[in-house]
């Protein structure tokens, strides 16, 4: 792949997106349910839910705005003058059609798409890649893609290092092998196994990975934060599995999203208010590892990926 006349190579960085104030969360939910406004009852509990995350719906966005300047910045290092970063979201501004018009207009020429995702799904990643490749022909740019990189050898490290270190909140009378690791993603319409997707071959090869690198034997993936429709939904979700495990006789649960990067509303809600509130009900002593966020080790990976994927297509 040539650089383009500034000598940039653009990298359109991609994520579902969030509001960026309690006043932006209607139109992002209308935007979800494509163009369907959400009843007052939707609306009310999707409010709810980001009132109940400390210091509100900000956080989240600005999680999103710093892991695009981290990449930008690792960038910079490895490649210093090659690559100028933009954003580009599924639901909310900037959207990714967006993204690719301020390239366009900034000059880009040819671009590398990665979402901040690193497990493959047509329904997921596969739906932003589209979209921005759409936009990108429509304005004669080149774009190549990142469809996944679950196995990344730096990802796997730092999720790891996240998984050894949560352990040790089970204080010393616990030892790491009386404390089950439930690994989670978003959960997806079932129908993608009839699609031969590879979303659930994907997440059980990266729980794997991690928990050989932690050490972990006592693992097993569940899902969480299904959608609200009427067709069934990958599960079982992490309340049902907690449920489950606590018949049992389990008592120490370790929460690791591993198909979240950030600190989303699936993470600091889902996880960190709802299941931790069952685990308190179960009498289960529950945690949960940090997120990636701005992680060097993932930052690393991520831009690794950007400048495989751009050599790729030289």
């Amino acid at each position: 792949m040539a650089e383009t006349s500034s000598g940039k190579i653009g990298v359109l960085v991609m994520s579902y997106g969030t509001p960026a104030s309690m006043e932006d969360i209607e139109p992002y939910y209308t935007h979800i349910r494509r163009g369907n406004p959400p009843s007052p009852e939707q609306l009310a509990d999707l409010t709810d839910r980001y009132e109940a995350i400390v210091g509100g719906v900000f956080p989240l966005r600005e999680n999103t705005d710093r892991q695009v300047q981290g990449l930008q910045e690792v960038l910079d290092r490895l490649a210093p003058g090659t690559y100028k970063c933009y954003q580009g979201l599924k639901h909310a501004k900037p959207f990714i059609e967006d993204g690719v018009e301020e390239m366009a207009a900034d000059g880009i020429r040819e671009a590398v798409g990665i979402v901040l995702a690193p497990h493959y799904s047509v329904m997921s990643v596969g739906s932003y890649i589209k979209r921005a490749k759409e936009t990108a022909e429509a304005k004669g740019m080149k774009l190549a893609s990142v469809e996944e990189y679950h196995l990344h050898p730096k990802l796997i490290a730092a999720l790891a290092d996240r998984v050894k270190a949560a352990l040790k909140l089970f204080g010393g009378e616990v030892r790491p092998a009386d404390v089950k690791v439930l690994f989670s993603a978003h959960s997806l319409p079932e129908r993608i196994l009839e699609m031969g997707d590879p979303y659930v071959k994907q997440l059980l090869a990266t729980s794997e990975a991690v928990a050989e690198a932690a050490g972990v034997s006592d693992w097993q993936f569940t899902w969480q934060s299904a959608g609200r429709t009427h067709e069934p939904w990958l599960g079982p979700d992490i309340l049902d599995t907690m449920q489950s495990l606590h018949t049992d006789g389990v008592m120490n649960i370790l929460s690791a999203p591993i198909g979240f990067v950030s600190d989303h509303l699936e993470v600091l809600y889902d996880l960190d208010i709802e299941a931790k509130a069952f685990a308190n009900n179960l009498g289960i002593h529950f945690e949960r590892i940090e997120m990636l966020n701005t992680d060097p080790f993932y930052m690393e990976a991520l831009a690794e990926s950007v400048m495989a994927a751009r050599n790729g297509s030289d």
